[in-house]
């Protein structure tokens, strides 16, 4: 892959696969800084790097700036989608994505790349899922707003409750997993497997999902801290992304006393 600012990136004589899914929807404005950012990085790391953009309909001139910055399309995939949320544009991503370890982040890049080869050390450990984690020691938020930190702990406290006990933050938009891991959550999740076209930006707990799933079959879920940066025209809205969240929950919850995830 090469930028316009003509980084070159080799994807010959890497030791490890993995796929990175960044889902899109309108970020014309910071997506060549992004794309700047994974080219520098992919160069100084010894992996076998596929990178999957999963664009959710932007209609704001996203996709044209992709193609602006990117010469040679090389190890990195645009997957032009309708826009049906984050969910959808991950779960497509992930779905299409070829790596022996897979996971996905958000296009702001809050949790710094420096990360990922942390996250594959430890799924080559114990073939699982390693999730960044905003809390706990040597974690910590820059810039989150008040209001939003407020509910998504108390969301957590839910999520505690109800499903993943023990991991302090499930929302992070790190995640990664073993090849074998993903094929068995991909199989099982339910939550937004065929959502309908939208008209607005929609979170929602599909990743929550994910993780209870992995918990199910047995894999081991590593949170690993993480300096995380509040990204300016976040799509979250603290209140009524919360309560989306907890109905996912609860859905999820009831899925689980049905035995729909084994």
């Amino acid at each position: 892959m090469q930028t316009a600012s003509g980084i070159s990136l080799p994807s010959e004589n890497r030791n490890v696969s993995v796929s990175i899914v960044i889902p899109t929807f309108n970020e014309v404005s910071r997506i060549a800084q992004t794309l700047s950012i994974l080219a520098t990085w992919e160069q100084s790391v010894a992996l076998n790097v596929e990178l999957l953009i999963a664009d959710d309909g932007s209609d704001d001139g996203t996709l044209a700036k992709i193609a602006e910055c990117i010469s040679t399309p090389g190890n990195l995939r645009v997957l032009q989608l309708p826009h049906r949320g984050k969910a959808a544009a991950v779960i497509a991503g992930l779905t299409e994505s070829t790596g022996d370890i897979v996971g996905f982040m958000d296009a702001d890049l809050s949790t710094p790349l420096s990360m990922v080869e942390p996250a594959i050390r430890t799924i080559e450990t114990t073939n699982g899922v390693a999730i960044g984690s905003r809390e706990g020691t040597y974690a910590s938020r820059m810039g989150e707003p008040w209001l939003r930190h407020v509910m998504g702990r108390l969301f957590n406290l839910m999520v505690q409750i109800l499903l993943l006990p023990g991991i302090r933050d499930t929302q992070c938009g790190f995640k990664f997993y073993s090849r074998s891991a993903v094929g068995i959550i991909l199989d099982r999740h339910l939550l937004y497997r065929d959502p309908p076209t939208i008209l607005s930006p929609k979170v929602t707990a599909f990743d929550l999902e994910l993780l209870y799933i992995a918990k199910v079959h047995g894999f081991t879920i590593t949170s690993l801290p993480v300096t995380w940066n509040y990204g300016e025209g976040s799509k979250v809205r603290p209140v009524a992304d919360s309560i989306h969240n907890a109905r996912d929950a609860l859905q999820i919850r009831l899925n689980a006393w049905r035995g729909l995830y084994t």
